[in-house]
């Protein structure tokens, strides 16, 4: 009984070292407690509601780490890669606005106002020349409501209608000018037949022109130029928000490739320098692209802006001063006023013109200025010789000189005067529109190409450190 004893014994604890389906029994006393449903419950509780816990204490890992520089440098590229596109698309749409519609319309509103200064001049030179006026003034007369009119379509095709003021101007000049027309035809048939009514006619409609007319389509030629001056203005300093924003982007690339570097032990990282070339390729687009546009912009405005707004003015004033030298022979009461306001034209015209002589700056239409002024002194002299035979009662004589075809007359000085203005004009505003175009061009493609750098580099950056977080695995 013993000994069976003992086999027995021995028998059980052979079989307890031995495997149990590839493990090894574990004796009772070893064994742990197992858990009760409360500490079960208590503890999957935990993990599934705190997850930032395990994401903060993951945040201090050294995977974590990279991961969340992965995911800063992507985020932040494509961020940059947005603004700088959104900031240089809007540069250049506003420049291409500029050229397309707002120097476009302060065009046309010059050219309103100077046609319907040119009619004005011509229609009173026509009356002062007693019965059938000659075919060249009727014609001047004619193209210059014509060109008055077109400039007005287009004034009002492009203009902006929550402008109270434009719309009020427009408004008068639509209404006006028809009523104007009329007036100078009753003139000129009471004229024909020798009727003294017809210098009434005259002298109502010049005033409604003078009073009403005139003075609307300056205020709306002024507003279109301070639109360009406004909107200019805006680009004449480099985009300073995307070149900060750049560079903070390229330390933060440069940053990061020397932690991967120093925490993976190795030297270059590709992804991290591919996304580091983008970045360089933008900021380097941007530096070329940009300064040439400001510099472009720059010349726009000292080389066309300034040059053609200064041109206008003076033609401005040449129109009111043949207003007055030419009606001052119609209303002979009024002569002394009109007589001043021609010499204080005259006077602007002068300053004006040798001002833009004198300034180094603007060497755009020195020829036409220079003719400009030459034709300024011709018509000063054969103004004094047009005042001599009015003060002598030669009404006659200073008529001839005034709206004859004699080469030294008024007439001739007066327009080659105006040509020459409008030589100007033309050359200063080409430069204008070439010197916009330009700017607009070296930086049209430069905000998709950034946005693009800036996704792509990104990318790289993800793609380049995400194999250093897979070795922590």
């Amino acid at each position: 009984m013993t000994g069976g004893n003992a086999s027995s014994l021995r028998t059980r604890l052979m079989h307890a070292e031995k495997p149990y389906s590839g493990r090894f029994r574990r004796p009772l006393f070893d064994r742990p407690a197992p858990l009760t449903r409360r500490e079960v419950l208590s503890l999957t509780r935990e993990r599934t509601q705190n997850p930032l816990t395990n994401m903060r204490e993951l945040a201090w890992t050294s995977p974590g780490k990279l991961m969340i520089i992965s995911l800063v440098l992507l985020i932040s590229s494509v961020v940059v890669g947005w603004y700088s596109s959104d900031t240089l698309d809007d540069r250049t749409t506003t420049l291409e606005n500029m050229i397309v519609q707002t120097e476009p319309l302060a065009e046309a509103s010059q050219v309103l106002y100077s046609s319907l200064s040119i009619a004005d001049a011509a229609a009173n030179s026509a009356f002062i020349s007693g019965g059938l006026e000659p075919p060249e003034l009727r014609e001047r007369y004619n193209d210059a409501v014509a060109t008055a009119a077109h400039a007005l379509i287009q004034s009002v095709s492009g203009a902006a209608m929550d402008n109270t003021e434009i719309r009020q101007d427009l408004t008068t000049l639509s209404a006006q000018i028809p009523v104007y027309t009329g007036l100078i035809e009753s003139a000129r048939i009471n004229n024909r037949l020798g009727n003294p009514v017809g210098s009434a006619y005259l002298g109502e409609a010049s005033n409604m022109m003078q009073e009403m007319i005139l003075p609307a389509a300056e205020r709306l030629y002024a507003e279109r130029a301070d639109a360009i001056g406004d909107s200019r203005t805006n680009f004449t300093n480099a985009p300073w928000g995307v070149y900060t924003a750049l560079m903070l982007l390229l330390a933060a690339m440069i940053a990061a490739h020397l932690y991967v570097a120093k925490r993976s032990r190795r030297r270059f990282n590709l992804g991290l320098l591919v996304g580091i070339g983008c970045v360089l390729i933008g900021l380097l687009w941007l530096l070329v692209g940009g300064l040439l546009s400001v510099n472009s912009t720059a010349n726009a405005e000292n080389r066309g802006a300034v040059p053609l707004r200064e041109l206008t003015q003076a033609r401005i004033l040449t129109q009111q001063a043949r207003s007055d030298e030419t009606l001052s022979l119609v209303r002979r009461g009024d002569q002394q006023e009109l007589e001043s306001g021609y010499a204080k034209a005259v006077a602007q015209i002068d300053t004006v013109l040798t001002d833009y002589r004198e300034d180094e700056r603007k060497d755009v239409a020195e020829d036409s200025v220079s003719d400009a002024i030459d034709a300024l002194a011709l018509w000063r002299d054969a103004h004094a010789a047009i005042l001599e035979r009015t003060n002598a009662g030669d009404f006659n004589g200073a008529t001839a000189i005034a709206v004859g075809d004699n080469p030294d007359g008024s007439a001739a000085a007066y327009s080659r005067l105006d040509t020459a203005l409008v030589d100007g004009i033309t050359d200063t505003r080409n430069t204008f529109r070439d010197d916009i175009n330009t700017a607009r061009v070296v930086i049209g493609y430069a905000g998709l190409g950034i946005m693009l750098l800036g996704i792509a580099a990104g990318i790289a950056a993800f793609v380049g450190i995400f194999p250093r977080i897979r070795e922590y695995r």
